[in-house]
């Protein structure tokens, strides 16, 4: 059941149907399945990793704010960065203290590109607690429009295999291969949920993003996989398509309205994902998470780390507040995120407190502080 966001009648405000794709995210996905969250004392501890660039400003907007609200979440900080040497013995016990809280809030973890660097942390936490399922919601804010109107699309990505499995060698010099692994159960496993989550959400339509016509077996399997797990929803009355992901991209910039949730592997996600930030307004509002049988990580939608603008007091906090009342919500913390999310929303839609991505000039603790004179 999708439980409706606390939203105060006003013409300013927000309506419910705009708050609750954003806020009532718990309902969409399963809950962790053999042990709850840590709690002591009706606290809650949640695992804390800032990330790379503007993380730890982030997600200090996001504890001054559950301060504020005596949220009953006690943090357990892990300063893991993918820049500095020496950092996996950090990340390690950040994945043990997950591994005991079952819950986490995450920063963007920076990779780098160099051959000689270490492989993503971000996808090795995902592999190794097997968080399979990315949930990104895009969803055009009142009071801040873009190109689009009316954009409200959810983005299901399968989140442990395909492309980022990690199987490169250089067979010959000059040739290297770069392996895709693609498997039945982790594509079955996906399209459930995808499905489930529309179910739960209200939503009518589920098309699968691939590119079967050129890797014929590989997405092949994922389309036929689609296909099959869709006749058993049939009868919910949920609509279903697939879509060539190069026609995607371009159907996406044309007509974004057409969409409602979509699923595909690994990859493609990565890119739709920022295509559908951009639409709505870019990474700073677009909220996510990644949920597993028995782990749940929450993010922003929009994997950037910002360098550019790290330690300037200019990032947009807004894609973290709202993946953490998304957190809250798996929490079972309904009506704290219900206020957290509507007094985020309400700054946006005032209008006179943007940062720099939104047409403004406010500082990431205005629009932290402008939340909290909501609440």
């Amino acid at each position: 059941m999708v439980l409706p966001a606390l939203a105060r009648p006003s013409v300013l405000r927000p309506t419910q149907q705009a708050l609750r794709s954003a806020t009532t995210l718990a309902a969409g996905f399963p809950r962790v399945s053999k042990r709850l969250p840590t709690k002591y004392g009706g606290v809650y501890t949640v695992t804390l990793i800032p990330g790379d660039g503007i993380g730890a400003e982030i997600t200090d907007s996001v504890k001054e704010i559950f301060e504020h609200v005596n949220a009953p979440i006690e943090w357990e900080q892990y300063d893991v960065s993918g820049e500095t040497p020496g950092g996996e013995a950090v990340f390690k016990q950040a994945l043990e203290s997950l591994t005991r809280n079952r819950v986490g809030l995450k920063g963007i973890l920076y990779t780098p590109i160099d051959s000689t660097g270490h492989n993503s942390w971000n996808v090795a936490m995902r592999q190794q607690l097997d968080i399979y399922a990315s949930v990104v919601l895009c969803k055009s804010l009142p009071g801040f429009p873009t190109r689009h109107n009316n954009v409200d699309f959810a983005i299901i990505r399968e989140n442990t295999e395909g492309e980022y499995s990690g199987l490169e060698h250089q067979s010959y010099p000059g040739v290297v291969e770069s392996l895709k692994v693609s498997t039945r159960y982790k594509a079955e496993r996906i399209i459930r949920f995808a499905f489930d989550f529309a179910q739960k959400n209200g939503r009518k339509k589920v098309t699968c993003v691939h590119k079967a016509n050129i890797m014929k077996l590989g997405d092949g399997l994922f389309l036929n996989t689609f296909r099959q797990v869709a006749e058993e929803y049939k009868s919910s009355g949920i609509q279903f398509n697939d879509m060539i992901v190069d026609n995607t991209s371009m159907q996406l910039v044309a007509k974004p309205q057409q969409f409602d949730v979509m699923v595909m592997p690994n990859l493609y996600g990565a890119i739709v994902s920022n295509i559908g930030a951009a639409l709505v307004g870019g990474p700073g509002i677009v909220p996510g998470c990644n949920i597993g049988r028995d782990y749940a990580v929450f993010e922003p939608g929009c994997r950037h780390v910002a360098k550019d603008i790290m330690g300037k007091n200019m990032a947009n906090p807004a894609a973290m507040i709202l993946s953490a009342t998304m957190m809250l919500r798996h929490l079972g913390l309904d009506s704290i995120a219900n206020n957290i999310a509507t007094a985020t929303y309400d700054v946006v839609n005032n209008g006179k407190v943007r940062t720099m991505d939104m047409g403004g000039n406010a500082s990431t603790s205005d629009f932290t502080g402008a939340v909290i004179s909501n609440l």
